[in-house]
């Protein structure tokens, strides 16, 4: 007598290949999403982000950085901010913008 009905795939082989068939998806969906949000950014001439005119740049010094970030808060005038941006600058006190 044959028994063709026991040789196949039971339910814990149906469910395993299903959760793996879901997850291999879902890799895949991610992996392209990550893909077109990395190389889909439009990014400004030259790779820098713009900066308003006056206010340190990313490549400028940390100390620079720390004093507009005072300014932005109100913690510091703009007098006050024109003479310590001149100071760090190396420039005489009346020559700098902010």
């Amino acid at each position: 007598m044959m028994y063709w009905h026991d040789h196949g795939m039971g339910a814990w082989g149906w469910f395993a290949m299903s959760v793996g068939m879901i997850l291999f998806w879902m890799l895949v969906i991610i992996a392209v999403a990550l893909l077109f949000r990395a190389f889909g950014r439009s990014r400004p001439v030259g790779g820098q982000p713009p900066v308003a005119p006056g206010w340190p740049g990313p490549g400028s010094s940390s100390a620079e950085r720390i004093l507009a970030e005072r300014y932005a808060r109100g913690e510091i005038d703009d007098d006050e901010y024109r003479r310590r941006l001149a100071t760090l600058r190396g420039s005489p006190p009346g020559s700098a913008e902010p």
